[in-house]
């Protein structure tokens, strides 16, 4: 089997918490090159793409959540946006997020925890790649929701398979008849080529 294939099965396939950071970190050094170059893992440019037109200046504070090794951010700032902070779950993801100099703050978090972040504290937030198999559910919304400002911007990608087995729809939609937010679009997009996998590309509106 393919190396880059396996290893992406094993972050797939991951049965704990404890075993998919020691999968990331075996596979952080050739992250970038084997999702990106080699798989064509397309979610990040897409995403960054669409976050851009609900950001009205390039001062926002922002947080990429489950930041990985960095590629949202430094697509982020290749675009202008100088203030971001990244938190992720893997150290040695972290470790190469902060070689890109791009963030203002990196922090090591779960985030099917609380965070130790304070209330309304980004004007939006940015999560690609986090919401898949074996990773983050629907759970982290309610963190999400609570450390962005009233008005501010969620925008986050759901892998396909994902979006069926932990039935996000429905969280989304509890959250957003409890008037937490309101849903702006949510398009199907590619996620990574070569697997022909695809994603939903969600914004929702902080109410």
């Amino acid at each position: 089997m393919d190396h880059r294939k396996e290893i992406h099965d094993q972050v797939l396939n991951a049965a704990n918490k404890d075993e998919l950071r020691e999968v990331y970190s075996e596979w952080a050094d050739a992250y970038d090159h084997d999702l990106v170059n080699e798989m064509g893992y397309v979610a990040p440019t897409i995403t960054v793409n669409e976050f851009q037109f609900y950001l009205h200046n390039n001062q926002v504070a922002i947080l990429d959540a489950g930041c990985g090794t960095g590629l949202v951010g430094e697509l982020l700032s290749k675009k202008g946006f100088q203030n971001i902070d990244g938190l992720d779950y893997s150290p040695k993801m972290l470790k190469k997020a902060e070689e890109k100099q791009v963030y203002r703050d990196l922090t090591q978090a779960d985030l099917t925890s609380s965070l130790n972040i304070p209330d309304n504290q980004y004007d939006a937030v940015i999560s690609v790649g986090t919401f898949t198999c074996a990773h983050v559910g629907p759970v982290a919304f309610n963190e999400l929701l609570r450390v962005t400002k009233p008005g501010g911007y969620i925008c986050f990608t759901v892998r396909d398979t994902a979006w069926e087995e932990d039935q996000y729809h429905l969280k989304m939609n509890v959250l957003e008849k409890e008037g937490r937010w309101k849903r702006i679009k949510a398009d199907t997009a590619n996620y990574i080529k070569q697997e022909g996998s695809k994603c939903k590309v969600c914004v929702y509106q902080v109410t």
